[in-house]
């Protein structure tokens, strides 16, 4: 498999385990979350370390090595990106695999296995037109204050979601314009996402504009953005206004 196939496969076969889990009916509450995270994470780890030995490794679940630093290629996954929503039975929760390359999200799969889906770096899907006034998707229980009031200042509808791959792929496929965070991530929350965001040939940096860098020694990423590329310069500018 090249790594697009494989960043795929495993994130495909780990919504299907996540799914699985869920259904099986043994657990509920924070334990079906706990059950879920562990067991997918099993499955990502294992996989990865057999397909790609020489790889370097990051993922929420596991406890960081620091031998990742010293490679150039280093994956980065989540293996449930909403626990919250995967607990829920609700479809806005997802699966992260990326491969980043001295820093970069080259390539990258996100599985939202409540829809059925996996979007892929290597397998655009025809991104839908954007609508005539802007969709931002925000956090459903929290949203940032920076995000409604870059919203106010645009005009933007707040639409909210759960987790950060789901708000991102949102974006990929049409029913966001603009996906704006400012609350504080940490690279498995958007390394994925990011990945197949560029490869749809959307905007993707921190707020400030300046790309985003991953397999860093801190593993916490503060902001993000993720939107069509026509309005990356509008919503980084007001951005901007608010932190002068």
């Amino acid at each position: 498999m090249t790594d697009a196939e494989l960043a795929a496969h495993l994130a495909q076969v780990a919504g299907r385990i996540l799914i699985e889990v869920r259904t099986s009916g043994m657990f509920e509450g924070k334990a079906l979350g706990k059950a879920g995270d562990e067991t997918a994470n099993q499955f990502l780890c294992h996989a990865i370390r057999q397909q790609r030995p020489e790889d370097g490794l990051l993922s929420e679940e596991e406890k960081d090595n620091a031998a990742r630093l010293d490679k150039e290629r280093v994956w980065i996954v989540d293996p449930v990106d909403g626990t919250r929503e995967y607990g829920e039975a609700r479809s806005d929760w997802a699966v992260h695999v990326a491969l980043c390359v001295n820093g970069k999200p080259e390539t990258g799969a996100v599985a939202l296995p409540g829809l059925d889906t996996v979007l892929r770096t290597d397998a655009p899907i025809d991104v839908p037109a954007a609508a005539e006034r802007p969709r931002m998707v925000v956090s459903r229980t929290r949203p940032a204050k920076e995000a409604v009031s870059v919203a106010e200042t645009i005009g933007a509808e707040l639409v909210g979601m759960g987790s950060a791959g789901a708000k991102a792929m949102a974006v990929v496929r049409g029913e966001a314009e603009i996906y704006l965070h400012t609350g504080g991530q940490y690279e498995w929350d958007s390394a994925a996402p990011a990945a197949v965001a560029l490869a749809h040939g959307m905007h993707a940096s921190r707020i400030d504009g300046s790309p985003l860098t991953y397999n860093q020694a801190d593993t916490y990423m503060p902001d993000l953005l993720i939107c069509r590329p026509e309005w990356a310069e509008r919503v980084l500018a007001e951005v901007a206004k608010l932190s002068a």
